[in-house]
């Protein structure tokens, strides 16, 4: 096992002189705003990482990675012409009043009450950068907070902004990933995905506010804990907040493509939030809905139940013994970019093909059982290793023959690696068949969201009592009385 890397360079670092909307200061104070944006040794270098940060776990660098970690990119999509440079700051349109799973949130009041008092879309010189708290492969992240808050008593919440340097960018040839992330960042509004509250363009930099997520990474979390890995409670909670952030993504036409621990991020509730769209790919056409006619017999009614769309039958007298018609949701869209990180990437991508929206679902089978097993499944001496065994190597688990939980999380694992993408769980049906695997029988996806999660970010860190609370977490499960309703009163759609 090696330490994680990244084989993308980091970009440069603005400096605080290209965001501040004041004259420019004289050389000393550039010098000293210099000094002071770079300075970590009064504040804690272990801080978590944005929203937004495409290294979530840049700051727990002396943890012992399972294994090698480097990013494949190797687009090569034609980029647009780098856009004219501007000495005044462009902001966008404002952020819409609210969302709707974020109605009277906190954030949302302080960034709605700035733009009135500021009678025009947010730009630079409403926010204060407080230091720089993450990297990625194409901007630098930093901690900010709006310069003037109401009430002054109150202080402003805090945001993650998200700086790219165009320049930079244009250089590395990669414009349209930048683009494609903001474009998909402006679509998303969905409790377990960033919110995007301001973005805006100054000088030659882009720039976007979202999210300070408190509780850093789920990779680093997971490093924290006894043996490296999570109870089956714990790991199927968290498995569960993942599927309907990618269901979501789907529904929306977006294929995520970078699926992997540390793009998982803990917000200060201990809810998760999948970041980091800039090697996603968005369908030039959206989503569509399908009906699939299945026969019933083939499948038990606990699979059928936990289906997050009702079942549409046939009018009485029409339908025939055992059929029944599923809901799915069809993402139309393929690549041919090999993208995403070694260790994740589906066999498909790791031979050279085109993919399609079931690398989403093979990346996810990897991510469960890192969170189970504490490692992925595939992961050799070398990438070029690492991605022959994808290729080549059969699906192991450790240890020897289980029962119970962990014998439906190898089974889920199983479906989900399995190497002919039109065969893997969730191509053929989406979501809604990777919900019906019996992993997450009797769980209430639909309450996850105000479940208690089993780690909160400051309620006493990781210690043995949090992890015993994990193995006994069961916020998710439905109740014995609820779990047996008939399949119409669980019709929910429980996206969010």
């Amino acid at each position: 096992m090696v330490a994680a890397v990244r084989a993308a360079a980091a970009l440069p670092k603005p400096e605080m002189k290209e965001l501040s909307p004041s004259p420019s200061p004289s050389p000393a104070k550039k010098a000293a705003a210099a000094a002071e944006m770079e300075r970590f040794s009064d504040e804690d270098t272990t801080a978590p990482n944005s929203s937004l940060s495409s290294a979530a776990s840049s700051a727990a660098g002396s943890l012992a990675r399972c294994s090698t970690l480097s990013r494949l990119s190797f687009d090569c999509s034609p980029s647009p012409p780098p856009p004219p440079q501007s000495t005044v700051a462009s902001p966008s349109s404002p952020p819409p009043p609210s969302r709707p799973h974020r109605s009277g949130d906190a954030a949302w009041a302080a960034i709605r009450a700035a733009a009135i008092a500021a009678a025009a879309p947010l730009g630079p010189r409403d926010f204060k950068l407080l230091r720089r708290i993450g990297g990625g492969d194409i901007g630098t992240v930093y901690l900010c907070r709006l310069r003037h808050h109401s009430p002054e008593s109150i202080p402003s919440p805090l945001f993650a902004m998200k700086v790219i340097d165009r320049r930079a960018v244009a250089k590395k040839q990669k414009e349209h990933r930048a683009a494609a992330e903001k474009r998909i960042l402006r679509r998303l509004d969905h409790p377990f995905l960033p919110t995007l509250f301001a973005d805006f363009e100054f000088e030659s930099y882009s720039c976007a506010v979202t999210e300070f997520c408190a509780g850093g990474d789920l990779h680093t979390l997971r490093h924290r804990l006894p043996g490296g890995k999570f109870p089956i409670a714990a790991a199927r909670f968290y498995a569960g907040e993942i599927l309907l952030a990618l269901e979501y993504l789907h529904l929306i036409g977006v294929v995520y493509r970078d699926l992997k621990s540390e793009n998982v991020l803990i917000r200060g509730d201990g809810h998760l939030m999948l970041t980091d769209f800039d090697l996603s790919l968005l369908s030039p056409s959206s989503s569509t809905i399908a009906v699939d006619q299945v026969n019933s017999d083939d499948e038990d009614d606990a699979d059928v139940s936990a289906s997050c769309f009702p079942l549409l039958r046939r009018r009485k007298g029409s339908r025939r013994k055992g059929d029944t018609w599923r809901v799915r949701v069809v993402v139309e869209g393929r690549s041919g970019s090999m993208v995403g990180t070694h260790e994740y990437v589906a066999p498909e991508v790791a031979a050279g093909g085109e993919h399609d929206v079931a690398v989403d679902w093979w990346a996810y089978g990897v991510f469960v059982y890192e969170l189970v097993y504490g490692r992925t499944p595939f992961a050799g001496e070398s990438n070029e290793a690492t991605l022959r065994n994808i290729v080549r190597k059969p699906l192991e688990f450790p240890g020897g023959v289980v029962a119970g939980e962990e014998a439906a999380a190898r089974d889920l694992i199983g479906r989900l690696l399995e190497k002919d993408p039109a065969r893997r769980l969730g191509s053929r049906r989406g979501a809604g068949e990777v919900k019906a695997h019996p992993f997450f029988r009797g769980v209430n996806l639909a309450l996850l969201r105000s479940s208690r999660p089993p780690f909160v970010p400051g309620a006493g860190g990781v210690n043995a009592a949090s992890a015993a609370a994990m193995r006994r977490s069961q916020s998710c499960k439905v109740a014995a009385a609820a779990a047996t309703k008939k399949v119409f009163d669980g019709g929910r759609f429980d996206m969010f």
